[in-house]
């Protein structure tokens, strides 16, 4: 057996060790979306995951101390949308605190169950919430997909190592 790092350079768990780890970590993009009580809100979201195909269900974590948590705790729906490489200004607006995600530079309608549904994405899905499944200082939401559409262009936006990007050719 060969080792390929030394392993006395180890360091203790902590939430650097794991935000340092995660950044070699080449992550998808996507933005959750829900109706809240004063207006539509949203988060930029690289936990997304296929969780079973039958019945088609997905996940992802949401912070707790987030401005969107509140709206997502309490809804029963959720749009979920895969961003392409041509979308990194609308994945930064939606990651930045106190940004106005739905002004006028997010193009977006409001699709099934009332839930916001933004324009010009490679794919999109509607979900039931299902779960809110505590995670420290996050939860992990499991939800059923009820509709969606996968034909939109554009390559996939990855995040890694701090940045924005898309894959190379």
């Amino acid at each position: 057996m060969t080792a390929t790092s030394d392993l006395g350079a180890a360091r203790p768990a902590s939430p650097d060790l794991l935000r340092s780890v995660f950044r070699r970590h080449p992550a998808g993009v996507a933005v959750v979306t829900a109706r809240g009580r004063s207006g539509p809100v949203g988060f930029t979201a690289t936990s997304l995951a296929s969780v079973s195909a039958e019945p088609p269900m997905l996940s992802f974590g949401v912070s707790t101390g987030g401005s969107s948590w509140p709206a997502i705790a309490e809804t029963e729906h959720v749009g979920v949308h895969l961003l392409g490489e041509h979308q990194q200004a609308l994945a930064a607006t939606f990651a930045r605190r106190g940004a106005d995600r739905f002004g006028p530079g997010t193009a977006w309608r409001e699709g099934p169950e009332g839930v916001p549904v933004l324009d010009g994405v490679p794919a999109w899905m509607v979900c039931r919430v299902t779960a809110r499944v505590p995670a420290g200082d996050h939860r992990i939401v499991v939800a059923e997909v009820l509709a969606g559409d996968p034909t939109g262009h554009g390559r996939p936006l990855v995040y890694h190592q701090g940045r924005f990007s898309g894959l190379p050719d």
